[in-house]
């Protein structure tokens, strides 16, 4: 599949900003199974300092310096992007999950940073005893590591409401538990946090899907969304993306940006303000099919 895909986000300031300085996770990262055919990002005010570069995983990231007073700040991201299937999964021949130290062992070698990093629990993703004993029902001894989190996936679209309106970016996942309601960051979160405790390595995937609109109704421009999922390590298959909001493995119609521990590692937009008081966003996002 093959993606044009633009991401506009547009900030209004009750006061001007005198200056402001930003790190911008907009920009689509080449990775397994997908090629970056063109990109761009239109910043408006122009910066008086651009500074692009590579993340401590591996993303691209762009820092801004913006030093002219503004009340408005446009941020256009523009992708051409081409998404291939992953290979056929087997899950019932990946390692047992409760045998994953002693493969590691038994290979004669440790796991590579840029996988067991993604063991820990984070600031956003530390279970409690609840989320543990939800996941356990996945994981019992001796199942294969991908069966299991495909189960777990699975429960976790079945358990818990999509509900825009139940949380925000401050809300916990102990609370998501408790409401079993959400939306996609919240259950990739909550999702991590089960793997984590379990010791599986897991990490947080920003990017976007294609939404289909309903049968005979045209396509609205800029009604899609960002989208978080999780991608989970396998010693046969390496990271096999799931998507919790949907229930189902990733194919070709996610496009990632980055990925991170959780949403803190990988927020689009972050950064300082001098000045601007309170502010208001507006954001819309196409993911158009192409041929």
């Amino acid at each position: 599949m093959m993606f044009e895909v633009s991401h506009r986000t547009h900030y209004f300031y009750s006061y001007p900003v005198i200056q402001s300085q930003h790190l911008i996770h907009m920009s689509p990262r080449p990775c397994f199974r997908q090629v970056i055919r063109n990109h761009s990002l239109i910043v408006d005010p122009a910066p008086a300092l651009r500074q692009e570069s590579i993340d401590a995983f591996g993303n691209p990231v762009v820092l801004l310096d913006i030093e002219v007073s503004h009340r408005e700040l446009i941020l256009h991201s523009r992708s051409t992007i081409t998404v291939s299937a992953p290979p056929p999964l087997d899950p019932s021949r990946s390692t047992p999950w409760n045998m994953l130290d002693a493969h590691i062992l038994g290979t004669g070698r440790s796991l590579d940073l840029d996988v067991l990093q993604y063991r820990c629990a984070s600031r956003l993703t530390t279970p409690n005893l609840d989320i543990e004993d939800y996941t356990v029902k996945s994981f019992r001894p001796g199942r294969p590591i991908l069966e299991a989190a495909i189960d777990l996936n699975q429960r976790i679209y079945d358990d818990f409401k999509f509900d825009p309106t139940a949380t925000d970016i401050s809300t916990p996942i102990s609370q998501i538990m408790k409401q079993r309601r959400g939306v996609c960051q919240d259950f990739a979160h909550l999702m991590l946090g089960c793997l984590r405790a379990m010791r599986i390595p897991a990490r947080y995937v920003s990017g976007y899907i294609l939404t289909h609109p309903p049968p005979g109704q045209p396509r609205m421009q800029g009604a899609d969304a960002s989208h978080a999922w999780i991608s989970v390590w396998s010693p046969e298959a390496g990271w096999t993306d799931l998507d919790p909001t949907n229930g189902l493995i990733v194919a070709d119609e996610h496009v990632t940006i980055a990925h991170g521990r959780d949403y803190d590692d990988i927020s689009p937009i972050g950064g300082v303000l001098l000045g601007g008081g309170d502010h208001t966003v507006s954001v819309g996002v196409d993911v158009i099919p192409v041929g």
